[in-house]
């Protein structure tokens, strides 16, 4: 089991959920993945649950802002992408046009961070490890494996990821059933990038969705629904590569499964 000491700038290096039920989102993916949980305090009531496997961390779970409960946001996994400095990340994104949601600062001694929005409207946060760097286990079985970006305008998101992170982009063939962007750190896949179906409606934002890797999708999708989760998308095969599906857990958060088609 590969274990990380350090993320690379540019590296989706931490899945945080925040939920409007924490106890029961803890054992719906408890009994999904089985991870447990180190819950560490954030006040007098709060607690932010860290996610381990094997007691490494994994990522976490928090109970929605009532800022974010009165603007009806829904439940939703936040997306951290590791950067060098992120006062200097957040200027950047700034003058790329992005939003900066929640301007740089410390989270105690774990690190710093900053809440951005892309220009098409997708939320996502920088980190720059202290203390702590983020996921001890990235592309293991209960772990994330791929992160993914659901769009209104692509053509924008590329040009804003690629100067933000250096990413650079792989578009698959025109002849394809459905268009797709990879996006690759120093040559690395584990980004993608796909338009918005038409049929969404348009109060829907773009959005970044984890992709949590699994011995069996098929079953693991089954085990969402007798969890109370909902099914979505799939279990699709997607050619040469793998299976994946897209669910949604009790709370209505989204996330997505994915096994690695065996050679």
């Amino acid at each position: 089991m590969p274990e990380y000491s350090a993320h690379a700038p540019g590296t989706f290096s931490w899945v945080e959920l925040s939920t409007s039920d924490q106890n029961a989102a803890i054992a719906f993916y408890h009994a999904l993945f089985g991870w447990n949980v180190n819950n560490q305090p954030m006040g007098p009531d709060e607690f932010y649950s860290m996610f381990t496997i094997q007691g490494k961390e994994v990522g976490a779970a928090f109970a929605m802002r009532p800022e974010e409960r009165k603007a009806s946001v829904p439940p939703h996994w936040n997306m951290y992408v590791t950067v060098a400095n992120v006062d200097v990340a957040a200027a950047r994104a700034a003058e790329l046009g992005a939003k900066v949601f929640a301007p740089p600062f410390d989270v105690m001694d774990a690190g710093r961070m900053a809440v951005l929005q892309d220009p098409t409207g997708a939320v996502f946060q920088v980190w720059q490890s202290n203390k702590q760097i983020g996921a001890k286990i990235l592309n293991e079985n209960g772990a994330l494996c791929w992160s993914e970006l659901t769009t209104r305008d692509p053509e924008a998101a590329e040009a804003f990821y690629t100067q933000m992170f250096g990413w650079t982009a792989k578009h698959n063939a025109p002849s394809t059933q459905m268009e797709y962007t990879e996006f690759h750190n120093n040559g690395a896949p584990g980004v993608g990038m796909m338009r918005m179906p038409s049929n969404m409606p348009p109060s829907v934002p773009s959005y970044w969705m984890p992709y949590f890797q699994v011995a069996d999708c098929d079953a693991s999708t089954a085990k969402v629904q007798t969890l109370g989760g909902a099914l979505m998308v799939g279990p699709k095969d997607i050619p040469n590569t793998g299976r994946f599906s897209i669910c949604r857990d009790p709370q209505g958060a989204m996330f997505a499964l994915f096994t690695y088609k065996q050679h």
